[in-house]
This record gives structure tokens, C-alpha cells and sequence, in this order.
């Protein structure tokens, strides 16, 4: 982890390894809503961007832009046997903006941004440990390392 990234080594080396993930929203009504989506970790931010086609249009952008607390689950299955499963959550706020400059192929000028506040790892780790959770600071330090107990 460095100063410009909330993210471990580990976990940066598996965000960068996925390519899908799931982005929970707060609708108008209070509602959930969940999309899977693709992501980018911005290594010079300390964010996870997220772009697509039309993306301003979008329920989730919207969503955003009226409620900025937000979750993404990126997750996989590492092995069926032994069964080995491994992911990352991250809760933070995110940003809904508008007029970027990006490099995706096909997507709009709009993006979301999230800005990392409780990070959530099971199976990411080289040691395999299980779930751990912590609350990462402004400048991506660690303030709060925890394990499962305080992983929620």
C-alpha cells in the first residue's frame, strides 16, 4: 500500500486481474440496485473508475448523483477443487462526473468514481486468510486493520 492508493499490493494485483464487478446503487425510493460493471483502478487517484456506453443516461449514474454511498463486489471462484472462492468489496462514496477524458473504447464522457472508504478482502491475500476488513483513511493509510469480527 502506498500513500497515493488505499489498496494493499495484493489487492491492487487482483483488481487488476478482474475485469468485472458489481456496483450497488441507492435509487431515489431507497431501493438497491445492482449492475455488474467494468472498472479501472486509478492508481494516481487512489479510485475505482467506472465508464461505460451512454453512462450518464444510466440508472446508476443517476443513482449516484442523488445518493453517493455506494458498494462494489469483485469476486471469483480461484478453484472448484479444493473450492476456493476470493473477492474485494469496497464501500466508499462515489462521484458522478461528467465531460472526462478516458481512454475506454466505446464509452461516454461521463464516469463514475469511488472513492474507497471500508475495504473487505477474503481470499486475496498470498497467506489465504479469510475475510478482513479495514477503514482506510484520506491518504489510503490504514487506520483500522481488522479481521472477520469487524469485516461488515
Amino acid at each position: 500500500m502506498t500513500s497515493s492508493t488505499p489498496f494493499t499490493d495484493a489487492e491492487t494485483a487482483y483488481l487488476l486481474s478482474q475485469r468485472l464487478g458489481r456496483l450497488a446503487t441507492v435509487a431515489p425510493d431507497g431501493a438497491p440496485q445492482n449492475n455488474p460493471v467494468a472498472f479501472k483502478v486509478n492508481q494516481i487517484q487512489g479510485t475505482v473508475d467506472i465508464a461505460g456506453y451512454n453512462m450518464g443516461a444510466s440508472r446508476k449514474f443517476r443513482n449516484v448523483e442523488g445518493n453517493p454511498e455506494v458498494a462494489l463486489v469483485v469476486d471469483d471462484i480461484a478453484s472448484y477443487d479444493p473450492w476456493t472462492v476470493r473477492g474485494i468489496e469496497i464501500r466508499g462514496t462515489a462521484e458522478a462526473l461528467r465531460g472526462v477524458e478516458h481512454t475506454g473504447h466505446g464509452t461516454s464522457p461521463e464516469l463514475i468514481r469511488i472513492h474507497p472508504r471500508r475495504i473487505i478482502t477474503w481470499g486475496v491475500t498470498p497467506d489465504g486468510k479469510g475475510m478482513q476488513g479495514r477503514s482506510v483513511g484520506a491518504a489510503g493509510r490504514a487506520p483500522n486493520a481488522g479481521s472477520w469480527s469487524d469485516a461488515s
